[in-house]
């Protein structure tokens, strides 16, 4: 990297976020980060982006911890550095719009709890579901950093983008981010648009991407020479792959140029040290997919920490051979969508659609998720392109959809739900209502105890197969049949591999409704002995983070429900009898 920029170029570190959100699905636990942040701390980070984004989800979801308590953790060891947040306008840390009086409560308790610096987008680069926020960071007095979600389609263009950055800087930002989420910015693109952004305003300007495609180095150092001011990047042992460009990497290139950075490498190596004995613990989480350059980004356009769980949940529904038909279908969900740029909650609505289309086969859209019906009622914002009538009547019939701000739509719910959470025993502090509010499906058990931590995968040594060996068999000799029981081979026994009865019914039922695959129970909207109809709604499954309608097949009586709220299903279990 040959830096040309006359001025000192600033870094913020994505290590304790984005770095581990791409590489191993979030699931950096909080004991170790601790030794990682006190490390980080003695950099000179421009900031670290340590919270927001999928960390909130995750914590309560996966590692039984409380997000809240990490950021007041993660502010007593960084001292010196400023923490950043991602923050998802109007939708905050969750996949859908929270009245104002949420998202009022949730920037003026994360700014209270330790959050300097917010990151502030919209999935769709709707400034009217990024502008409530933003005034309220203002409000508290933290930095404001307004993000422009970078991508590329018939409908996208630097024109555009800069367009966005001058409307973002008059509306108070300290900073304006360009923010690359699938690592698609070509090197020139970045010189025009950050040149571009320049020229019109007198502000900050961050350059985000990831490493997916191969091209981000080269990126940044086009953006350098244009005038960027900030970059981000992460400490190389969670680096590269669908994460940032590394750390050490930058600071390097840039010492002694005009744009050194000011960071002592031989600190770096400190903080590089302590990051390689964490990231040995969660070696087992890692894809090879994920670490790995992958060009086809260009067309399927999947951000990093969107790529490395996608996997995870293709995995989860036994489904990993479809995962280059899911990448195939992503990009045709995205054109009848109207080229939404692909980042949370757009990239998960498009992507689980897409593996909606692939894995329950037969006509595209025959099962849409409820988000995806939200989209296009513009109850996530004005897409970006026309949505053409045929897909909308697919999805939602003759309806018309919206033009208002969504959030216009709805009534403030704060004070209701606190009394709702108190009366269930569930608030010990503040912090607590807004847990409740964004994740009413599974705060309740988190906040009850009831939550456990998942384990560590081990990272699996590489064995020879060994064909498994059956408790009995049927063997030939001379001409007469016998029937053989193995009790034990070389010492050990043989354990029956038949499957243990479960509650859950599979196979062929009367009037069976089956799961369409692995989920949780979120709702069951009927009861024994109902009459229903044909396309009725009787329950919803949570996949992937999207909400899925379990639909009647036919009229008929609800005679046989056989799970319970909270229960996880699998693709093809019997869920409820329909006669």
């Amino acid at each position: 990297m040959c830096a040309a920029s006359h001025k000192k170029i600033s870094i913020t570190d994505t290590t304790l976020r984005d770095a581990h959100q791409s590489l191993i699905a979030t699931r950096l636990r909080t004991e170790d980060m601790i030794p990682l942040a006190r490390e980080i701390d003695r950099a000179g980070f421009f900031s670290v982006e340590a919270w927001g984004g999928a960390t909130f989800d995750t914590s309560i979801r996966f590692l039984a911890e409380d997000p809240w308590e990490r950021l007041r953790v993660l502010k007593a060891e960084l001292k010196r550095t400023p923490i950043q947040m991602l923050l998802r306008g109007q939708n905050l840390v969750g996949y859908r719009h929270y009245p104002d009086d949420v998202v009022d409560r949730f920037v003026e308790r994360a700014h209270a709890n330790g959050v300097d610096i917010f990151r502030v987008f919209d999935a769709l680069n709707d400034i009217r579901n990024m502008k409530r926020s933003m005034q309220m960071v203002k409000n508290v007095g933290a930095h404001l950093q307004g993000a422009i979600c970078y991508t590329t389609s018939p409908v996208h263009s630097i024109k555009g983008f800069v367009e966005m950055a001058k409307e973002l800087h008059s509306m108070d930002c300290d900073s304006i981010c360009i923010k690359d989420m699938a690592g698609l910015i070509m090197p020139d693109a970045a010189a025009e648009l950050v040149s571009g952004i320049k020229d019109e305003v007198d502000t900050l300007v961050d350059l985000h991407s990831h490493s997916t495609s191969g091209i981000a180095l080269m990126s940044y150092e086009a953006a350098i020479k244009a005038g960027v001011d900030i970059v981000d990047t992460a400490m190389s042992p969670f680096a590269l792959g669908t994460s940032q460009p590394p750390t050490e990497s930058v600071v390097a290139a840039l010492a002694g140029t005009p744009g050194d950075t000011g960071i002592d490498l031989r600190v770096l190596k400190d903080v590089r040290n302590a990051c390689m004995k964490v990231r040995e613990k969660y070696e087992g989480l890692v894809d090879p997919i994920s670490e790995r350059v992958d060009s086809d980004v260009l067309l399927y356009q999947l951000p990093g920490g969107m790529i490395s769980n996608l996997v995870s949940q293709l995995k989860e529904q036994d489904a990993l051979d479809k995962v280059n038909a899911m990448f195939e279908e992503v990009p045709k969900v995205r054109k009848d969508l109207g080229y939404p740029p692909l980042v949370t909650p757009t990239s998960q609505i498009v992507g689980t659609q897409a593996v909606f289309n692939v894995l329950i086969g037969g006509d595209r859209y025959r099962n849409v998720t409820n988000e995806v019906k939200d989209y296009v009622r513009g109850l996530y914002g004005k897409p970006p392109g026309p949505i053409s009538d045929e897909i909308r009547r697919l999805i939602i019939g003759d309806e018309p959809p919206i033009t208002v701000r969504p959030a216009d739509l709805l009534e403030p719910i704060y004070e209701k739900m606190k009394a709702q959470a108190t009366a269930e025993g569930l608030i010990k502090k503040e912090e607590d209502v807004l847990t409740y509010i964004l994740y009413p499906a599974i705060a309740p058990a988190f906040l009850r105890g009831e939550k456990k931590p998942e384990e560590i995968p081990q990272k699996k040594a590489k064995v020879p197969d060994i064909p498994s060996i059956p408790p009995s068999m049927e063997v030939e000799v001379d001409g007469e049949v016998f029937s053989v029981r193995i009790i034990s081979v070389g010492g050990s026994a043989v354990v029956s591999s038949a499957p243990a009865q479960e509650k859950i019914p599979r196979g062929e039922i009367q009037g069976g409704v089956k799961s369409n695959m692995q989920g949780m129970v979120l709702k069951i909207l009927v009861n024994r002995g109902a009459e229903v109809k044909k396309g009725d709604t009787l329950l919803v499954l949570e996949a992937m983070k999207m909400e899925n309608p379990i639909h009647s097949p036919a009229d008929g009586r609800v005679a046989d429900i056989f799970v319970d709220t909270g229960d996880t299903v699998k693709s093809g279990d019997v869920l409820l009898v329909v006669e």
